[in-house]
């Protein structure tokens, strides 16, 4: 069986932005910090799982971005994914969802995977589209927000439980080729082991420029970035504290957030 995982690389939340009015996009104060997307950890931990229930397979990983994505592949390569590749992008403020689906699909139609996963959304960009572009343009089912996956005996069909509303769960079994895009508590991602890593470091990661795949005629742009407005402005309470307690009991009645 043959698996592909789709990460991306995303900036660590702690870092410092700048958004200014009629921006492209956010500025990040150098030394920005990244790291892999925390839901496609859980779809590679996902596709070892399946690995280990299929001795047989491999497991191969693919980003889409600039130069520095490579870390993230060899950080998957640690875990324990079998190969590397990277569709290389210039440094551009902002890469849109349909952009990365189309050029994953243009590099994976040859490739005749039989499981492809996805983390359900970036941290950064929330869209949750990438996994259901890709399935679309290739073809073949999907089912997102997975927390459980099971393939079966046959390995022509995949079991799914997908997280919905209220708590309640729904049931899938999807014939394979399929799309997963997988929510977080799913697994626990392992951590990468010290073998993997120094083969990590070593292997080599096929690189494929973007600009070398069928063009993507563009079909969404960023127009400008603000930063949110403030409507409103707080109060500050002066006095004893049995004074501020009052004043506070009787601002609440006012709103009727007490009685």
């Amino acid at each position: 069986m043959r698996m592909l995982v789709c990460v991306k690389q995303v900036p660590e939340s702690e870092g410092a932005v700048s958004v200014e009015d009629y921006e492209e996009w956010i500025r990040r104060a150098p030394p920005s910090l990244f790291r892999m997307n925390r839901f496609d950890e859980y779809a590679v931990e996902e596709a070892l799982r399946v690995k280990e229930a299929c001795p047989d397979s491999r497991i191969d990983v693919i980003s889409v971005g600039p130069l520095r994505c490579e870390a993230i592949i060899r950080r998957a390569m640690g875990m324990g994914a079998d190969r590397g590749s990277h569709i290389l992008t210039d440094d551009e403020p902002f890469l849109t969802p349909f952009a990365t689906a189309s050029w994953i699909a243009a590099w994976a139609t040859s490739e005749q995977y039989d499981l492809i996963f996805a983390g359900v959304m970036s941290e950064d960009g929330m869209n949750g589209q990438v996994g259901p572009m890709l399935a679309e343009m290739l073809g073949v089912p999907c089912a997102s927000s997975v927390v459980c996956a099971r393939v079966t005996n046959d390995r022509n069909a995949v079991y799914v439980e997908r997280e919905i509303e209220s708590g309640f769960r729904d049931t899938l079994e999807m014939a394979l080729p399929a799309v997963l895009t997988v929510q977080s508590g799913i697994n626990q991602p392992r951590y990468p082991s010290l073998s993997n890593m120094l083969r990590a470091r070593k292997a080599a990661i096929e690189s494929i420029r973007a600009d070398s795949l069928p063009g993507v005629v563009p079909r969404e742009a960023v127009t400008g970035t603000s930063a949110p407005k403030r409507r409103r402005t707080g109060r500050v309470l002066e006095g004893s504290p049995s004074d501020k307690a009052r004043e506070l009991i009787h601002i609440l009645r006012e709103r009727t957030l007490v009685r």
